[in-house]
């Protein structure tokens, strides 16, 4: 068995400079195809990978970011935000939480900034170590109804009912690798992680079994539709996580954490000035492009990809502006607002 590369390689990959996962393996249109009614394969390697471990992992985790941490036992996992002081986003992570450390799977390019984030407030009497794993292991997804019948094809069974974040260490191929349930987007699937060194077996068993492989192009559409933000788009000092629609990872009730007061306020006084929404436009425009209505700037695209009925876009929209079904100028041309599968907007849903 080739290396990863040589194996996707064979299978059509291409690869662009900077990236060092496949862009698109020539098939982008069956493989968005397979991930909404069969199983596509996505190489996410180039997402970030921190073991936080030592005794007081989960205190600190749940001091640092918006979600409840405590509350996790061995085998299960949640998303979470590390937001600053004032409530502002750095990422959206998913923690998966072991008898002894906590494994994070961080955006593209964010492990080295986190790591040096939650440096900064590991103190001497704290037990806590953070490794950065992300060049040691790989990470693929499987996205699709289809997922579940195709691990059990490779002998994983009962794994329809997995709440999401669950996960175990199971083999595939001869290769031990953590078999965790969620695709990160609001469909179903699954992610798994293994040592980079067995990445080209694994790839070569789920492309076997029947998964389509994607390229990172097809996942940048798929996260776009679905709205699952990124850092540097809809992640930046200029935006909160209920902004961005992250409910779903920001508990309430928890206690004190970096960012609390603000957050709380928000919620409280009903402060969500802005929200994330999709838009729907015949042609791609720019990020930074104003959203406009009755020729008055209302928001911003942060992120768009052209699609084969035209193209989908991810931007923030002032409240008092509206939202779902909103008739919009997007630059020179007509849009509508839509809904994210992967939005959670809280009291927001009932106004």
């Amino acid at each position: 068995m080739g290396t990863l590369q040589d194996v996707q390689t064979a299978q059509g990959a291409t690869f662009q400079e900077g990236l060092s996962v496949p862009t698109t393996f020539g098939n982008d249109e069956a493989a968005l195809s397979a991930a909404q009614s069969g199983v596509a394969v996505c190489d996410r390697s180039h997402w970030g990978r921190i073991r936080v471990s030592d005794d007081d992992c989960l205190r600190f985790l749940h001091n640092q970011t918006t979600n409840q941490m405590q509350q996790l036992q061995p085998g299960q996992g949640c998303d979470t935000v590390f937001v600053t002081s004032t409530g502002r986003t750095l990422d959206l992570v998913t923690a998966y939480v072991d008898a002894d450390s906590v494994l994070l799977l961080t955006s593209p390019g964010q492990a080295t900034p986190l790591m040096q984030w939650m440096d900064r407030y590991i103190f001497f009497a704290d037990k806590v170590k953070l490794t950065d794993e992300t060049a040691t292991t790989v990470a693929f997804t499987l996205i699709g109804t289809e997922s579940t019948s195709l691990l059990a094809q490779l002998g994983l069974p009962d794994l329809a009912s997995a709440p999401p974040g669950s996960h175990q260490v199971a083999t595939i191929a001869d290769v031990e690798v953590q078999v965790s349930s969620g695709s990160g987007l609001a469909l179903p699937g699954f992610t798994l992680m293994a040592a980079a060194e067995a990445g080209g077996t694994l790839w070569s068993a789920l492309t076997t079994a029947g998964a389509v492989p994607m390229g990172d192009r097809g996942w940048q559409t798929l996260r776009v539709e679905q709205g699952r933000p990124l850092p540097g788009t809809e992640l930046t000092d200029d935006y909160n996580p209920l902004e961005a629609a992250l409910w779903q990872a920001v508990s309430f009730d928890k206690g004190c954490y970096i960012g609390q007061e603000t957050i709380a306020r928000l919620q409280t006084y009903q402060g969500v000035k802005q929200q994330l929404w999709g838009l729907r436009l015949s042609a791609a425009v720019e990020p930074h492009t104003p959203i406009v209505v009755d020729d008055k700037k209302v928001g911003v695209v942060t992120s768009c990809v052209p699609t084969a009925a035209g193209a989908i876009a991810l931007g923030y929209i002032r409240t008092k502006a509206g939202g779902l079904g909103l008739p919009v100028t997007v630059g020179d041309q007509p849009a509508t607002v839509v809904d994210l599968p992967f939005a959670s907007r809280g009291y927001l849903a009932t106004q």
